[in-house]
């Protein structure tokens, strides 16, 4: 890298979750200095980072705590993401509301905004939380234009919460049920490799104002998937395909639960296809090259 980029800061909202952590490593190991901006600082990460990684307390929904966590930085990342909506925190409030707030501030202190949706976001979605991802980067494009955007499908690697849960089911029951029939096709991301398509659009001025839909060399049918998942086990299992109809019903009387472990938004988001767009660009215009699943499953045995 060169020498002009090796004291430059990055500030990155999510840095504490899984995406973004490995985000803040791949720009501490590339040299860059990483103001990990959170709610909630946490101690216990990072520390064998050194001084090339600090954290200061933030809130996306907060206009001036983003404007101090983005002074004097050359770049920021967005990659603050709600899954589930709570009495303090909705879609619209971290999707819309704090990426527009990001977007301005990074116009305000002159910094690349890289902003991490996810394939599919669309602002006329049925699915809530697709709705305000669309919605989110609609407004984050049109305040700051230069803003490059990934759009990730599916995330995998050490400890993700995708094939964890798929394995844990796998192991446990012998019936093992499908949305809808399993034909929803699906092309699973190694979390490391988003990581470094950041690194990447940091890099390099000639990104600005792109999207990349960023996929694995692969794409799999919910089926195919869990098919693999189950072979590497050394399990048999029956696929038991139920209708979204009653996925709906279940996610309804889940997400009456403290901490739902399924909602709506999931079900609609198993529905629709994963996959990148052929006409957008991808890993190969930033020159990275995904990983296969298959090391990943390799190593659930």
């Amino acid at each position: 890298m060169p020498k002009s980029f090796s004291r430059r800061t990055i500030t990155v909202f999510g840095g504490t979750g899984y995406l973004g952590r490995r985000i803040v490593h791949s720009l501490a190991e590339n040299e860059f200095h990483v103001r990990v901006a959170v709610r909630h600082p946490r101690s216990d990460l990072f520390q064998h980072m050194g001084d090339s990684v600090e954290q200061i307390r933030a809130d996306v929904v907060d206009a001036n705590s983003v404007a101090c966590a983005l002074q004097n930085a050359y770049g920021v990342v967005n990659s603050v993401s709600l899954y589930c909506e709570t009495k303090t925190s909705s879609f619209s409030s971290v999707h819309i509301d704090g990426a527009r707030n990001i977007a301005a501030q990074s116009i305000a202190s002159r910094a690349q905004l890289v902003h991490v949706s996810g394939i599919g976001a669309n602002p006329d979605s049925e699915s809530r939380y697709v709705a305000a991802r669309g919605a989110g980067e609609e407004a984050v494009c049109k305040i700051a234009p230069d803003t490059v955007v990934l759009r990730p499908s599916v995330l995998f690697g050490p400890d993700d919460a995708f094939l964890g849960s798929l394995s844990t089911l796998a192991r446990l029951s012998l019936f093992v049920p499908l949305f809808g029939n399993g034909s929803t096709r699906l092309q699973p991301v190694h979390v490391e490799d988003v990581a470094e398509a950041v690194v990447r659009v940091l890099m390099t001025s000639s990104t600005r104002g792109n999207t990349y839909e960023l996929g694995g060399p692969y794409v799999y049918t919910y089926r195919e998937l869990l098919g693999d998942i189950v072979k590497q086990l050394g399990r048999k299992r029956i696929f038991l395909p139920v209708p979204f109809p009653i996925w709906k019903l279940l996610a309804a009387v889940c997400e009456l639960l403290p901490s739902p472990p399924l909602t709506r938004d999931q079900v609609i988001l198993m529905s629709d296809d994963n996959v990148i767009n052929p006409g957008k660009k991808s890993f190969k215009e930033l020159g990275v090259y995904p990983q296969p699943l298959e090391k990943t499953l390799a190593r659930m045995s």
